[in-house]
């Protein structure tokens, strides 16, 4: 499974702003350690049908996106979060208030700004 993140981005996430994140061509949710979305990309709103001042204060995982509320989406970001290392992708498919949806996830803990992230992409 390859991560679909370019490094250069990687290493903005301590500052990226709301129109950064909204000209990236893939989802990206910024969350707290519990999943409260803290910023939330236009692309991500457009897939999910969810405009973003309704999904910012939020919880991703038990009021936006209740489909990704299981062992293998909220649980590897748990495991993430409790381990202190979270970086990984996998497959995944969206059910919730749309028509299963094929993407690609990656969970990441940028440990330099201490800042959670969820990447999303069409696959």
């Amino acid at each position: 499974m390859s991560k679909f993140i370019d490094p250069n981005i990687l290493g903005k996430l301590g500052t990226l702003s709301q129109s950064e994140a909204d000209s990236y061509p893939f989802g990206i949710v910024k969350v707290d350690e519990s999943g409260k979305i803290l910023l939330y990309n236009k692309y991500e709103s457009e897939l999910a049908n969810v405009p973003i001042q309704t999904a910012v204060g939020k919880n991703f995982f038990t009021e936006v996106a209740i489909c990704t509320n299981n062992r293998i989406f909220y649980g590897r970001f748990k495991e993430g979060m409790i381990s202190g290392d979270l970086d990984i992708a996998f497959n995944y498919v969206f059910t919730y208030k749309m028509k299963p949806t094929n993407v690609v996830i990656h969970l990441y803990h940028d440990k330099g700004t201490n800042t959670s992230w969820i990447f999303v992409k069409l696959r």
